[in-house]
């Protein structure tokens, strides 16, 4: 595996390559999960050169806290990427990234899609997400570009991003790896204890709640039963939304109608970390 640290060596991998006929592309932000490793699994299956990027991305925190506690692992993620036979990792600094500093970004328009959920509760988090996503984009130009169902706006908001940027990727949305207790897995994941990672499978119990109750129960009561779940959990400080969208473009819906794809969103909060997942519902 070929480790590039600067844009200029990354590129001239990518055009020495004799491989290089289909680039398929994973960004991540490191300490790397079974999740991760699906997708670059997904890669390689598919991809004759499979290219790999973790960097913490500063723009797209909106606690200077958070960016700071994000766990960082690089060496077992290289090892990791070694197993895996991956042929370029992508580790840049963020002075290679940001060479104009990180607070210039582009204000993308993501309309509705940017402004719900995540980017209600986390202002400014989506055009941090775009800037770094675009650049990398620019940089490696894969035919093929895979994320992780988990992050299903985000996935929907590269999606976008793809579309306004004009350019042929093929963006893959892959399923949620989940822990044995169906916990999605996060890198987040790592600042819990065992204990504290079987209290949060409250969120997938809600979420597999919701799914089995769409057609027997109304969305309010769905809400209801979820919010007095997270009421009484000792461990969650605080439900952030539990929210029915269409898969498509996450536009709000009040009725669950049958034949209608819809994704069933929740992020919550502990005293540790900010936990996001979804469940889709497709008839």
């Amino acid at each position: 595996m070929k480790i590039c640290k600067s844009k200029a060596d990354l590129n001239q991998q990518l055009t020495n390559s004799e491989l290089s006929s289909s680039i398929g592309f994973t960004p991540t932000m490191g300490a790397l999960h079974q999740g991760h490793l699906s997708l670059i699994k997904n890669a390689k299956d598919n991809q004759d050169l499979t290219v790999v990027s973790i960097f913490v991305n500063p723009s797209q925190f909106n606690e200077p806290k958070d960016f700071k506690n994000y766990p960082v692992q690089i060496d077992e993620d290289i090892k990791l990427l070694e197993e895996l036979d991956v042929d370029i990792l992508f580790l840049p600094a963020v002075e290679e990234m940001y060479p104009e500093g990180i607070n210039n970004n582009h204000n993308y328009d993501f309309g509705l899609l940017g402004t719900l959920l995540e980017g209600e509760n986390r202002p400014g988090h989506f055009d941090g997400v775009a800037v770094i996503v675009s650049r990398l984009l620019q940089l490696v130009q894969p035919h093929n570009l895979y994320m992780g169902q988990k992050d299903y706006q985000q996935c929907l908001i590269v999606k976008s991003l793809i579309e306004q940027m004009g350019i042929e990727t093929k963006l893959h949305i892959c399923p949620i790896i989940r822990e044995e207790n169906g916990l999605a897995m996060s890198s987040r994941n790592l600042l819990l204890s065992y204990e504290e990672k079987n209290e949060a499978t409250l969120i997938h119990k809600v979420l597999r709640f919701c799914k089995e109750n769409a057609y027997k129960l109304s969305i309010p009561e769905l809400q209801s039963h979820v919010q007095k779940a997270f009421k009484d959990s000792s461990f969650f400080s605080e439900l952030e939304y539990i929210s029915f969208n269409d898969a498509n473009n996450l536009s709000p819906i009040s009725i669950i109608e049958k034949g209608a794809n819809i994704v069933i969103s929740i992020a919550a909060k502990s005293n540790k970390v900010r936990l996001i997942d979804n469940m889709l519902l497709i008839s």
